[in-house]
């Protein structure tokens, strides 16, 4: 049963937030281009994160000639002897927010790494072809150096699952492993029981889904691509892999579907599925069951 604390976050988080379903497409395109021009740049971090980490700054080229932030989390005084290559969630629409940060620290510290958060050029204004294949060639530049490991949380968890398929498919860097948190593998939502997930979850909602897939993709023909839905691709050859969903998650059939499929390709995916969590829960630190599910991610990334 969940935690009281948790039940609290479930039922805070999507009135903070303003979560709702999507009322008109246009319209919606429409307030998330204004939300994106009037983005301040560079990375939110919580108060006194700079004290504790070094932050260094990458640019990257995307597809379309323009450049983006990849940020370098270090803690300092430390010598990392791995990389993480962490790529944020937020519905491919949405910037790295604190909790991105907040828990990139964490990684950091308590793995002794390099922690790595690109800032990837997001939805409607832009689709995955922008930044893939530069994802891609960051993530080979990480692993000739250091131990990598590929790591997500919703959005960002499909997009490091996708990422790992492209280094599979190109024979040169293999990562040491896998994190995917809550992540969204299958855009093209495949899943016959997913609107009976939409109606408990009160922090994602279908219609948007739908919409965002639509945006990322660029178009219905590239939803089901390995790029855009990896839980659709052929999942042999990845590394040990590590996933968390809760069952109040829209997201959770997509995860049961990657589980599934990635048992019949044999590929070494440890599946942690909890009774009746939110979206993202292994990120919201004040809960007994982040705090579990953090046990269980140190233990197995190193």
């Amino acid at each position: 049963m969940p935690s009281r604390r948790h039940q609290a976050l479930a039922a805070v988080i999507p009135r903070l937030r303003r979560s709702r379903e999507l009322d008109d497409e246009a319209a919606e395109r429409r307030r998330v281009e204004r939300w994106h021009a009037r983005l301040t740049p560079g990375m939110p971090t919580p108060p006194r994160f700079r004290r504790r980490f070094s932050v260094r700054v990458e640019e990257l080229t995307a597809a379309s000639g323009e450049t983006f932030p990849a940020y370098v989390i270090t803690r300092r005084g430390s010598t990392p002897r791995r990389t993480i290559l962490y790529l944020h969630g937020g519905g491919f629409m949405a910037p790295m927010d604190v909790t991105h940060a907040r828990y990139a620290g964490r990684l950091a510290s308590a793995l002794d790494a390099r922690v790595v958060l690109p800032a990837y050029p997001l939805a409607p204004e832009h689709t995955w072809r922008d930044s893939h294949a530069t994802l891609v060639e960051l993530a080979e530049r990480c692993g000739a150096s250091d131990e990598l490991i590929l790591a997500g949380d919703s959005a960002g968890g499909g997009l490091a699952l996708a990422i790992a398929l492209g280094l599979r498919d190109r024979g040169r860097v293999t990562p040491a492993k896998l994190l995917l948190i809550s992540p969204w593998v299958d855009l093209s939502t495949s899943t016959p029981e997913t609107p009976d997930y939409d109606a408990i979850d009160t922090w994602l909602f279908l219609g948007k889904l739908r919409a965002y897939a639509g945006w990322w993709a660029g178009s219905a023909d590239d939803l089901d691509r390995p790029e855009v839905s990896p839980a659709l691709a052929d999942l042999s050859g990845l590394p040990p892999a590590l996933m968390f969903c809760g069952t109040r998650d829209l997201l959770v059939p997509g995860c049961r579907l990657l589980a599934r499929r990635a048992a019949e390709a044999g590929w070494p995916l440890r599946y942690v599925e909890e009774e009746g969590l939110i979206h993202v829960y292994p990120l919201l630190p004040l809960i007994p069951e982040a705090r579990r599910a953090w046990r269980t991610t140190v233990e197995f990334l190193r």
